[in-house]
């Protein structure tokens, strides 16, 4: 004896009614049939979207000119004119609108971005004036030291850096020392080189 899954559903089905009813199809009733699937180049009314000529897309585009949202009736009428469905031309407007508002964006980014750079370059030119300030007031310092020796110059004219006890006397003298009795420890090494 030979038992099929449709068997055992269907006793399945009688213990546990309601449970799989939804399951087993009832004697005399037929699978439920797949739908096929609609074909994408189809429009409405199963027709084949057409690609629009240039003389459409010219009325198209100066009716965007005038306004960007088309109302029923206007869009019923111009499908009428251009011999389209008034769905496509709703599509075609929904398409423009979305090119109109990027190309918008564009431009707006496109000046900020500008704006921006010109920003940028206006507090660095700022910036540099003040530096080239600076190293002028330094350069003027420098210039209004006298000194003896041309290539002191520049080593009179700024203070000495602070070395605790030591300080910088020129190129001649790297170190000051302090007289004999002043213990530094740890120093001892100096002696060495004196």
């Amino acid at each position: 004896m030979s038992y099929k899954v449709e068997d055992h559903m269907a006793l399945t089905s009688q213990l546990y009614p309601g449970v799989f009813t939804q399951m087993v199809p009832q004697q005399g009733e037929s699978k439920p049939r797949r739908r096929r699937k609609k074909n994408k180049d189809a429009g409405l009314n199963g027709a084949r979207k057409r690609k629009l000529n240039e003389e459409q897309v010219n009325l198209l585009e100066m009716n965007f000119g005038n306004e960007h949202k088309l109302e029923s009736e206007r869009k019923d009428k111009l499908a009428l004119e251009l011999g389209l469905d008034p769905r496509q031309v709703a599509v075609w407007f929904q398409n423009r609108r979305a090119r109109w508002k990027n190309k918008k964006l564009e431009e707006e980014y496109t000046k900020l971005k500008t704006s921006h750079e010109n920003i940028v370059v206006l507090k660095l030119k700022e910036q540099l004036s003040e530096a080239e300030k600076e190293i002028q007031r330094l350069s003027d310092r420098i210039d209004g030291v006298s000194t003896n020796s041309p290539s002191s110059s520049l080593s009179m004219a700024m203070d000495p850096p602070f070395l605790g006890e030591f300080a910088m006397e020129g190129y001649g003298d790297a170190f000051y020392m302090p007289p004999e009795n002043n213990y530094i420890p740890g120093m001892e090494w100096i002696n060495l080189y004196m």
